[in-house]
């Protein structure tokens, strides 16, 4: 089902269905300031067991914690004042930063590692949906494998760069993801998408490490 939606001015009954669906264990395909993303809730299990199945995905890196600030990076993630100015200087925008998690969101999403991706997207449709759920949003990228007519390889778990997701693989359009199974709304602001990925730090370390480089600039 598709939402068309204004991005300065979206509808608070549709913002309302779509946090409804996403508490009872559903999945939504919206707009970012990078490409299309399909969410679930944080806290719902299963819509968090819903996503995985969809990506097809085992490396955890491909999967990122949406926020509409930086104070939910905190009470996800460990974040002394070096990691939040540089976080600060940079979000919103298309950078994903890996923190070592609190061991309560380890718990929450069931990962294997001890870091986690989060960003704050510059784009009003997530950022809304974020703050009408009132907490964050699991997520990670639409791509075309998702239709389930292509598979793609992961990375082994010992590489240490994710590769730059390929061109073909993204989605322009709200109205291409209604073809992805398991997709119950897609929140379609009535613009193209660039087909650009977001360029991720890992900050888990003393240095930062450079995992892809994608739209956000680095170094800066």
């Amino acid at each position: 089902m598709i939402e068309y939606v204004a991005p300065t001015s979206i509808d608070d009954r549709i913002l309302g269905r779509a946090a409804r669906l996403l508490e009872e264990g559903g999945l939504i395909a919206l707009p970012t300031d990078t490409s299309w993303s399909v969410v679930c809730s944080l806290r719902s299990q299963t819509g968090i067991k819903k996503l995985r199945q969809l990506s097809g995905e085992r490396d955890e890196r491909h999967f990122t914690l949406l926020c509409s600030n930086i104070s939910q990076f905190g009470e996800l993630c460990s974040l002394d004042n070096t990691r939040f100015r540089l976080i600060n200087r940079l979000s919103p925008g298309p950078y994903v930063f890996i923190l070592k998690t609190l061991s309560g969101t380890e718990k929450a999403l069931d990962i294997r590692r001890r870091e986690a991706g989060v960003r704050i997207p510059g784009h009003p449709v997530p950022l809304a949906l974020i703050k009408t759920l009132q907490h964050p949003l699991y997520s990670i990228t639409a791509k075309r494998s998702m239709q389930g007519d292509v598979e793609w390889e992961s990375p082994g778990e010992g590489d240490t760069e994710l590769p730059p997701i390929a061109e073909e693989e993204l989605f322009e359009g709200g109205w291409e993801l209604e073809g992805i199974e398991g997709v119950d709304m897609v929140l379609d602001s009535g613009e193209e998408r660039e087909r650009i990925f977001s360029t991720i730090l890992d900050l888990s370390g003393e240095e930062v490490k450079l995992l892809r480089h994608g739209a956000g600039e680095w170094p800066i």
